[in-house]
């Protein structure tokens, strides 16, 4: 497991170098992390990124993601990812200049995101912001 970057205010495709490929997104209630409890509800979004508004499938619904800072961590391994997560929420976040911020986290689903394979690659997008 790596930190990999800081991604700051404006996501472009460019910083998503996976334009065509599928996120896997999280909105946590405000308090989600200061009270953890891993039986807590939180609405999960499968997501794709579309060139056009107007040009959404019939019944799927529209999120536009808010702008902010990121930071990204590169996850290699077995859908089981409780370590990586662990590290971030409870290792990295403490020890940086860093606190969470209130917008969705989400995972990029790219070519090489193989689904509980221990080859498996993803990007994982956490929302920060200066303590």
């Amino acid at each position: 497991m790596s930190f990999g970057r800081v991604i700051g205010n404006e996501v472009t495709k460019s910083q998503i170098q996976y334009f065509e490929d599928f996120f896997s997104l999280q909105e946590y209630l405000k308090k989600y992390f200061k009270n953890f409890n891993p039986t807590a509800e939180f609405v999960k979004w499968a997501w794709v990124e579309v060139d056009a508004i107007d040009s959404i499938p019939n019944n799927m619904e529209r999120f536009t993601l808010a702008e902010g800072v990121h930071a990204v961590f590169d996850y290699k391994g077995s859908g089981s990812a409780h370590d990586i997560f662990q590290y971030i929420y409870g290792e990295w976040i403490s020890n940086s200049k860093y606190q969470l911020d209130d917008r969705p986290h989400f995972e990029v689903l790219g070519a090489m995101y193989k689904n509980n394979d221990l080859t498996s690659e993803e990007e994982i997008w956490i929302p920060i912001k200066n303590k």
